[in-house]
């Protein structure tokens, strides 16, 4: 199954350059549906002159955890959060939290310009017959595996 949905989230110091990343490819993003946390969603909204971006909360006001909640649910097939290495963050916990969602998950994660544009550029952008493995929980039973 081909994507037909991206959370985009940056960090203050990396929206423009995410914001900018998307414009170039708008094309691409055209037929999908685009989630986003707080100012990074109304930015996006302005630049690419959509407005049927599902703009969520702020990341530090739960837009994170909003966005790792669609991932557990399905909605979510790309995470493209471009986030800050050199700036602290006071959420971090719940940056981590998402990051581990999405892996728990096996949603592809791009944190960069670099890692968003393999990805974009990649098959599992288009290729139908590609069905990311999603996890099987039937055997957890809560305890540390050794």
């Amino acid at each position: 199954m081909a994507v037909q949905s991206v959370a985009l989230v940056a960090h203050d110091n990396k929206k423009k350059d995410l914001v900018d990343w998307a414009y170039k490819n708008s094309d691409q993003f055209a037929p999908l549906r685009l989630y986003a946390t707080g100012t990074t969603g109304r930015l996006l909204s302005e630049r690419l002159g959509r407005d049927d971006i599902h703009c969520l909360l702020s990341g530090p006001l739960g837009g994170d955890q909003q966005i790792g909640a669609k991932i557990a649910e399905g909605e979510i097939d790309l995470l493209v959060f471009f986030w800050d290495p050199l700036e602290p963050q006071p959420h971090d916990p719940d940056i981590k939290a998402l990051l581990r969602i999405a892996a728990l998950w096996n949603i592809p994660v791009a944190c960069n310009r670099a890692s968003a544009e393999f990805i974009l550029s990649s098959r599992y952008m288009t290729d139908t017959e590609h069905t990311p493995g999603k996890p099987d929980f039937s055997d957890y039973t809560g305890r540390k595996v050794s």
